[in-house]
């Protein structure tokens, strides 16, 4: 079997965890794997372990558990439903995955700004799995405002496909694609 692994990329409210959750639901035998639902559980359950400053390394380590464990011991197509936004470390994961013999897909959410804010204003979303943020626009706004240089959109040749989803009417045509990747028969 030919397994895949489907990086998002993008802002907050980009699109990127709804995409995810519908791709999985048209995609045999395939696990999302989403930080936030990490972040949500170790703030629940874990809250005195969470770092005071600086990244937060138990959820990282948490998720990177629960990937090895997919890539290892499953035959799962995975999700990867995180932002993604750093060039060097999309390649490092990639590099793992393609060594593992997976077929890489990178789908960048380059949603315009205007449709982020209005997203956010509607958002019913939980913030406790903000660290170094009160709201999530102020998280849009950093984002916004980056100057990192590795924080860059992906090109063509960083995996095996590339989409990019400048408006949320491209989701499905996007998912189709992806599902065909996978049953290209």
């Amino acid at each position: 079997m030919n397994r895949l692994v489907i990086m998002t990329v993008g802002k907050t409210h980009s699109g990127k965890t709804t995409f995810a959750k519908a791709l999985e639901k048209e995609l045999h035998n395939s696990v999302v794997i989403d930080q936030d639902n990490h972040a949500e559980f170790l703030h629940t359950y874990y809250q005195t372990l969470l770092p005071k400053n600086g990244p937060n390394l138990i959820k990282y380590a948490l998720t990177q558990t629960i990937v090895e464990y997919a890539v290892n011991e499953t035959d799962c197509h995975l999700i990867l439903c995180n932002s993604n936004r750093s060039r060097a470390a999309r390649m490092k994961r990639l590099e793992h995955y393609h060594e593992k013999g997976f077929t890489s897909i990178l789908v960048d959410f380059d949603i315009s700004e205007h449709i982020l804010k209005e997203r956010i204003a509607k958002s019913n979303r939980s913030t406790t799995i903000l660290r170094t943020a009160l709201t999530f626009e102020e998280v849009l706004t950093r984002q916004e405002k980056e100057i990192n240089k590795d924080v860059i959109a992906p090109i063509n040749g960083e995996a095996n496909h590339l989409f990019v989803i400048n408006h949320p009417d491209e989701v499905q045509s996007v998912i189709h694609r992806i599902v065909k990747i996978a049953r290209p028969y």
